[in-house]
């Protein structure tokens, strides 16, 4: 896999990518109770482990094997979202299009970040719209 230039990860941390017809409202976080404290600290600290959902965001082309990686709705081959979740890793484009990549595993996706970020998301769909892999800009994917 090449790589090159900064990246940044970003936490996604709600676990699935499964796109509602309505948007679902945000709940406020009470995971952490009622002692204020408490709460602060839940928020300063991104969510890790098995369950975490993390993002990375990779302007420039990837390679895989030596093979291009080409978005099969617009055919752009740079300008990607990484998704982990457990040891999968999926591949979004700005057009919205994502798959699965068996090719790359957790530890690649490690080996890529560079500049870690400590934005957190309230959910995925969310975070897909604040970093503009939502679909928003189809049809404005770099070639």
């Amino acid at each position: 896999m090449e790589t090159e230039g900064p990246y940044r990860e970003t936490t996604l941390v709600l676990t699935t990518t499964d796109r509602p017809a309505t948007p679902n409202p945000v709940l406020p976080d009470h995971a952490a109770g009622s002692d204020p404290l408490l709460h602060l600290e839940h928020e300063t600290h991104p969510p890790s482990g098995p369950g975490a959902t993390r993002c990375l965001t990779h302007p420039s082309e990837l390679s895989l094997r030596g093979i291009p990686v080409t978005c099969s709705a617009c055919r752009a081959r740079r300008d990607w979202l990484l998704i982990n979740h457990g040891r999968n890793v999926w591949i979004v484009c700005r057009c919205s299009n994502q798959w699965l990549e068996p090719e790359l595993s957790r530890a690649d996706f490690d080996a890529l970040i560079t500049v870690p970020d400590g934005t957190t998301y309230p959910s995925v769909e969310q975070g897909l719209a604040a970093l503009g892999f939502d679909g928003l800009l189809a049809g404005t994917c770099w070639r």
